[in-house]
């Protein structure tokens, strides 16, 4: 029979009509990379090899999907990626492990672990790396954002939001985010450890303060600069390349900016996505309002060049000067 071969989504009809038409029982693997991460490369490779130890079968019982994380942000954030390569293991719309990084083994180990050994010869020329026994499930693992949290706790150290492009002394919004010591960035009552980050229930009446306390946080967020990106990592260290890109229109459009790194804070990018009704990151703020992601950036910039004048600093006669993070004199204090 016919080996398996890891299937590329194009977009979320593909997507949803491709998982449809799956039995119940079938192991989904989908495969989340990004054209930019290299170790990608290496991850695509191995999945193909991998996949092509399982035979096809009728119906099928294994599926490997190939999804550009940044092309079908939907997708991405349905399944919680933040770095790439990211793989879900799926049955019955049920996710049963995840494994985030380039760790081929780890990943043949969860596959075999859910749809068994493949009984295929697998790809010519490729070999796959050794068997290694799971000990515990990816969701006990370490998450991700713990393993970014100390490399954003040097860049964010005190709540400061500056880079050194610039000397000047960025907007202290520490009072609205968790200590750069805090070994958990997010709250107990986050979205990971209650049925809902909102519900409110009888037997937890302090849920509905919780959210009025949390919307009060995030309207001071929003307006704690005239300008304000929350992204997936620091300007100077991005975590998608959405977020990239629009650190660079920022820059080149001499914008100064206040920003805030939601992948060190679940509670913020939870609750955003409710309190500004866009479910998606990155997203830019001006003036307390949200303007939206980067493909809504980009057509307002289109129908109007002069789209950011007025945020834009740095030459006395209003040119474009040097984009980055906000100094103290560029931001508005929150209330």
């Amino acid at each position: 029979m016919a080996p398996t071969q890891v299937t590329g989504i194009e977009s979320i009809d593909d997507f949803t009509s491709h998982t449809s038409s799956l039995p119940s029982s079938a192991l989904q693997v989908l495969y989340f990379h990004a054209p930019w991460a290299a170790p990608c490369a290496q991850m695509s490779t191995v999945l193909s090899a991998l996949a092509s130890t399982y035979e096809v079968s009728s119906p099928p019982s294994i599926s490997f999907l190939a999804i550009n994380a940044e092309e079908l942000p939907d997708i991405s954030e349905d399944h919680d990626v933040t770095a790439v390569p990211f793989v879900v293991l799926k049955r019955g719309g049920k996710v049963l492990e995840t494994v985030s990084g380039s760790d081929a083994t780890k990943v043949r180990a969860a596959v075999e672990k859910h749809a068994g050994q493949g009984t295929g010869d697998g790809k010519p020329g490729v070999t796959l790396p050794a068997a290694q026994t799971v000990t515990r499930p990816a969701q006990q693992a370490e998450p991700v954002d713990a393993k970014l949290q100390a490399r954003d706790d040097k860049a964010t150290a005190d709540g400061a939001l500056s880079e050194n492009s610039d000397k000047s002394t960025a907007k202290d919004l520490s009072k609205y985010a968790p200590g750069a010591g805090a070994k958990q960035t997010a709250p107990e009552y986050s979205s990971t450890t209650k049925p809902g980050l909102f519900q409110e229930t009888e037997n937890d009446p302090s849920a509905g303060t919780a959210k009025e306390d949390l919307n009060a946080r995030l309207e001071s967020l929003v307006s704690a600069a005239p300008c304000m990106l929350f992204m997936k990592g620091t300007p100077s260290a991005p975590q998608c390349g959405f977020s990239r890109q629009l650190v660079s229109i920022l820059r080149e459009q001499g914008v100064r900016y206040g920003f805030f790194n939601i992948l060190a804070d679940d509670e913020v990018r939870q609750g955003l996505k409710e309190y500004a009704e866009w479910p998606t990151f990155p997203q830019l703020w001006l003036g307390g309002e949200l303007v939206g992601g980067l493909d809504i950036v980009k057509e307002e910039m289109e129908g109007n060049a002069d789209f950011f004048k007025q945020y834009s600093v740095g030459k006395a006669d209003g040119g474009i000067g040097k984009g980055g993070p906000a100094g103290t004199e560029a931001q508005k204090s929150p209330a």
